[in-house]
């Protein structure tokens, strides 16, 4: 199954155009190597994922064949770890 795909079918992203953007603009990772839409997902995969303010890793636990109803997205990763970017992270120091 295509990354954009998964990240759709998982609900990490809430729209599979949405999962594409960020793919395009080197928002997920693997390895340190960002992906590209086509990039097939493989259980076992480590996958970093940068919001908009927070960098989420999850290990793919399943690759589901077919998209159905009874399908659970939280049974298809784990999260591994989680962290948010604070705006003071990055604004720098405002007593400088």
């Amino acid at each position: 199954m295509r990354i954009d795909k998964f990240l759709k079918v998982s609900r990490l992203a809430k729209r599979r155009s949405e999962a594409h953007e960020a793919l395009v603009n080197g928002r997920i990772a693997k390895d340190g190597k960002n992906l590209k839409p086509g990039y097939d997902v493989k259980v076992g995969d480590v996958l970093e994922l940068h919001y908009a303010r927070k960098f989420v890793t999850v290990r793919v636990l399943q690759v589901p064949e077919r998209v159905t109803p009874s399908l659970r997205a939280a049974e298809l990763y784990e999260i591994l770890g989680e962290r948010r970017d604070e705006p003071a992270d990055w604004l720098g120091d405002p007593t400088v």
